[in-house]
C-alpha cells in the first residue's frame, strides 16, 4: 500500500512507547509487534493479515539507544472502527520482548486523525474569515451595503387583487405597517424591515381596511397633511391599533434608519393619537371607537402571547439582523437605534459585555443565550439579547430575551 493510500483511510493512529533493556533495532521492534500478537487475538485481528489487506497501514518505529538501553516510538495507522483499534492498542502491551532483550511497550494514546484535520479546518478558516474582515474597509462596506440594498429592493411583493407594493413578509407576519406608497416600502426594506404595506393614494382600498382587521397594525405616515389625509381615511375603514409619524414635514421614504427606529419604537396606540391629535371629527372618532372595541377582543388573541412591551415589527427586524451573523461566530453590540457600536466573536462576548462602558442596547450574536450571560447584561443595563437559542434559568425583568427557536 503507498503512502498516499495510507494517508486517505488513516481513521486513528496508535501511539506507543518501547523501552528495551538492550541494544535494539527498528526490524527487531517491527518483527516483535507481529511475532507476539500473533494468535492472541482472533484471526480478524492479526496484525499480518489487516496489513495485506490494507485496514492496518505501515507501522513506524522510531528508536535510539542510550547507555545500553534502547527508547523509542511506535506509531500504527488504522482504518479500523474505533473498538477493534482499541483491543489493537491494548495488545501491544502485552509484548514484553523485543529481540534479545526484555522489553515494555505502553500505548500512549489513540489519536482521531479526523477530529485533527476539522480542527485544524476549522481554526484556518476562522484565520480566513479574520483576514476578510480585516480586509474589507469604508469603500468595500460602502459597495456591500448597495448590494445589500439592491437585493432588498428585488424582495418587494405585492398584496391583494390590486396588487399593493408590500414587503415579503405581509403573508405571514401577526403585525403589519400600513404606510403611502412604494417608495416608503422599499426604503423600509432597505433596513430589513418587510412586513410592510402600502394604500398608494389618498383613497385607502378595502383589502388594507379588511387586513389591518385581522392583523396587529401600525399606521406610518408622513409628516405633513397628505399624511393626516391618508391616516383619516385609514382609521375610517380600518382597525388601526398603533400611530406613528415621521418627523414634521419629512417623509417615511427620505428616513434615514436610526429615525425609522426611532418612530416605530414611539408609535403609540391609536386612542392615545387621537386624544393628543385633532384628526377625526367627534363622529368619526366615536365611530372609529365602536369598530376599534368590535375587533380588539379578536386580535387580543394574536398579541396576548407576545412581549407587551415590543411588538412584531421590531422583533421581526432583531430576526432579521441575526440572521446575517449566521455562521459566523461573531456578534455584536448596538446602540439604541439599531446602530453597530463593535462586532465582537463569541468566544470574547461575556468580557465584551462585562466590559462595556456607556450605553450599550441590544447584543446579538451568532450563538446560545446561557443563564450567565444574562446575569452580566442585565447589571450593565442591557435591555435586549438576541440569539439563535437561549438555555437559561431565570429572566430578569428589565432584559427582553429574543431568539428564532
Amino acid at each position: 500500500m503507498g503512502k498516499g493510500e495510507e494517508l486517505t483511510t488513516t481513521k486513528y493512529l496508535i501511539h506507543a512507547q518501547i523501552t528495551a533493556n538492550g541494544i535494539v533495532e527498528k526490524p527487531d521492534v517491527v518483527g516483535a509487534v507481529f511475532g507476539q500478537t500473533e494468535g492472541l487475538l482472533s484471526n480478524d485481528l492479526d496484525l499480518r493479515e489487516l496489513q495485506r489487506t490494507g485496514r492496518i497501514g505501515r507501522i513506524q518505529v522510531n528508536i535510539h539507544s542510550n547507555s545500553g538501553r534502547a527508547k523509542g516510538d511506535i506509531v500504527i495507522p488504522s482504518s479500523l472502527d474505533r473498538v477493534e483499534t482499541a483491543i489493537l492498542a491494548a495488545s501491544l502491551e502485552t509484548i514484553n520482548r523485543v529481540g534479545p532483550c526484555e522489553a515494555e511497550i505502553q500505548t500512549l494514546k489513540v489519536e482521531d486523525v479526523r477530529a485533527v484535520k476539522r480542527e485544524q479546518v476549522v481554526n484556518r478558516a476562522k484565520e480566513i474569515y479574520k483576514n476578510m474582515v480585516e480586509s474589507v474597509g469604508p469603500a468595500s462596506m460602502k459597495m456591500i451595503e448597495e448590494v445589500r440594498e439592491a437585493m432588498r429592493i428585488h424582495e418587494i411583493s405585492e398584496y391583494g387583487d390590486d396588487r399593493l407594493p408590500a414587503g415579503p413578509s405581509i403573508h405571514t407576519s401577526d403585525a403589519i405597517i400600513v404606510v403611502e406608497g412604494r417608495s416608503d416600502v422599499l426604503n423600509l426594506l432597505k433596513y430589513g424591515i418587510k412586513n410592510t404595506v402600502a394604500v398608494e393614494g389618498v383613497s385607502v382600498p378595502q383589502a388594507i381596511g379588511e387586513l389591518s382587521k385581522k392583523r396587529t397594525t401600525t399606521a406610518f405616515v408622513d409628516g405633513d397633511r397628505g399624511g393626516e389625509l391618508i391616516l383619516k381615511e385609514l382609521l375610517q375603514i380600518g382597525d388601526v391599533d398603533y400611530i406613528t409619524r415621521a418627523p414634521q414635514g419629512k417623509e417615511v421614504e427620505d428616513l434615514e434608519k436610526d429615525e425609522v427606529l426611532v418612530a416605530l419604537r414611539d408609535k403609540v396606540p391609536t386612542a392615545q393619537f387621537l386624544a393628543n391629535h385633532n384628526i377625526l371629527s367627534e363622529s368619526d372618532d366615536k365611530n372609529h371607537q365602536k369598530k376599534h372595541d368590535k375587533h380588539h377582543s379578536k386580535k387580543q388573541n394574536k398579541k396576548s402571547n407576545k412581549e407587551p412591551e415590543m411588538e412584531d415589527d421590531e422583533i421581526s427586524l432583531m430576526k432579521d439582523m441575526l440572521k446575517e451573523f449566521e455562521g459566523t461566530g461573531s456578534g455584536a453590540i448596538l446602540d439604541e437605534a439599531l446602530n453597530m457600536t463593535k462586532e465582537v466573536s463569541i468566544e470574547d462576548i461575556y468580557e465584551e459585555i462585562k466590559n462595556i462602558e456607556g450605553t450599550a442596547d441590544t447584543v446579538i450574536f451568532d450563538g446560545i443565550i446561557s443563564q450567565r450571560l444574562v446575569d452580566v447584561a442585565s447589571k450593565k443595563g442591557i435591555k435586549k439579547l438576541v440569539a439563535f437559542r437561549s438555555n437559561i434559568v431565570k429572566k430578569p425583568h428589565n432584559l427582553k430575551i429574543i431568539t428564532i427557536e
